[in-house]
């Protein structure tokens, strides 16, 4: 459900090369990451709580792996966008119809906190922290455009099926976004917030605003109706 940016290319030339060891180490140490950033935020982060946490006995192992704390947060966020695509892609892709997989996106996206509790708060911590002109933050950035890129184009062709009504697509498409990342920045400071409740609602909300107007049609046949009727009986009194 994402663009991949020029670092998952970059890691999946690195990770041809890697051992099984070496991809597993990595994957422990971004899976504690992950753990820390969601208890501690991004700032309190350090290699030491990392190492800790991944059950390390030093902070080089770390360093071994990764360039540095910019390079690891980035592969925390690309872990939380491959496991969202493994956990969402077959229910939008299962759905038949324009309304089905817009309800199926949402409903997954929020649900997604439920399955992965400490995945998105993690993410959503890490990329408030980077600065603008980071490497990182402009791929993610670069990724982001490009997936509401993708959602405005399956909005139109729903347009064009006549699935959904007359409406700005990339306005519905930001709007969806920005709704489902406002869910996820409040479900990740409230443990009491109900998450999943919230994600049907949003669905019920965007299912109106995208469902095609048929009223309008209704009345221009009533006032068709309307008109015929008052003609004939025009005629009738004429007579």
């Amino acid at each position: 459900m994402r663009a991949r940016s020029s670092a998952d290319k970059q890691d999946d030339q690195k990770g041809s090369s890697r051992t099984f060891t070496e991809a597993a180490r990595r994957a422990q140490i971004v899976g504690a990451a992950i753990e820390v950033i969601a208890e501690v935020g991004y700032t309190k982060a350090t290699f030491t709580r990392i190492a800790k946490q991944a059950g390390l006995s030093s902070t080089g192992m770390i360093s071994y792996h990764f360039a540095g704390k910019d390079d690891l947060m980035r592969e925390v966020v690309a872990e939380v966008f491959r496991v969202a695509d493994g956990y969402m892609v077959p229910r939008i892709e299962a759905q038949p119809t324009g309304a089905g997989r817009l309800r199926a996106y949402i409903e997954s996206n929020i649900e997604l906190i439920g399955e992965f509790p400490k995945h998105l708060p993690a993410a959503v911590e890490v990329l408030a922290n980077l600065r603008g002109e980071d490497d990182s933050m402009r791929e993610f950035c670069a990724a982001m455009d490009s997936l509401v890129d993708m959602h405005t184009h399956l909005i139109r062709e729903s347009q064009k099926a006549g699935e959904f009504g007359e409406f700005d697509p990339r306005v519905m498409a930001l709007a969806i976004r920005g709704a489902i990342d406002s869910v996820v920045t409040r479900a990740a400071k409230d443990p009491d917030f109900d998450a999943v409740a919230c994600g049907r609602e949003l669905a019920d909300l965007f299912d109106r605003a995208t469902r095609k107007d048929t009223r309008k049609d209704t009345r221009k046949d009533t006032r068709k109706d309307t008109r015929k009727d008052t003609r004939q009986d025009t005629g009738k009194d004429n007579r």
